[in-house]
């Protein structure tokens, strides 16, 4: 009957036309969605993976992403050092997987450079920092030593040999740098 088939073809249609318009739909959601994506997230579903890291000033960082904080992305170089890198010194970063974290409410939130700079303090660690800016001086692109504070927005640092652990009496000088001039924070071995 003529009937039945131009029923039929009216609903192929409407069944054509309702998929267009839902394929539209889930198109428009994945591009929202896409939208609220944070660097956080990004990088979070890449930890473990190899990376390479552009700061300010072009240098680059090559390493296994161990972990991501609020304001900061921690390297393991492969010479074992981490690489404390403050996320606003970033401008590139290479390696990355389709994988995206979910947002976690609390974690991103606690953990950021700050803190992580007070268990370097904690630690005692050997550390060369460097700046956004690139070089802090002619001799010297970094600066050397142990982190002695972390205050609200600043550290310092007592400047001593490398080599050596901090003693009282090998600190030539005590350097200021606040937080927001922080690009990098590497580990160096010590003795």
């Amino acid at each position: 009957m003529r009937w039945d088939r131009l029923f039929a073809d009216l609903e192929a249609r409407f069944d054509d036309l309702a998929d267009e318009q839902a394929a539209a739909e889930q198109a428009d959601r994945d591009r929202v969605a896409t939208g609220a994506v944070t660097v956080v997230q990004r990088l979070g579903g890449a930890l473990d993976r190899r990376m390479r890291v552009t700061v300010l000033g072009g240098r680059e960082h090559e390493g296994l992403l161990r972990r991501v904080g609020r304001d900061f992305l921690l390297i393991e170089d492969d010479f074992g050092r981490d690489l404390l890198i403050a996320l606003d010194a970033v401008t590139a970063v290479s390696g990355l997987t389709a994988g995206t974290a979910p947002q976690l409410p609390d974690r991103p939130t606690r953990l950021d450079l700050r803190r992580a700079l007070r268990s370097v303090a904690r630690d005692r660690a050997v550390v060369a920092v460097s700046t956004g800016q690139g070089q802090i001086d002619q001799d010297r692109p970094e600066i050397w030593g142990t982190v002695d504070r972390v205050g609200a927005d600043f550290i310092e640092i007592a400047v001593h040999p490398v080599g050596e652990p901090r003693r009282a009496g090998l600190v030539r000088s005590v350097c200021l740098v606040p937080l927001r001039a922080i690009a990098v924070v590497r580990t160096l071995p010590t003795g």
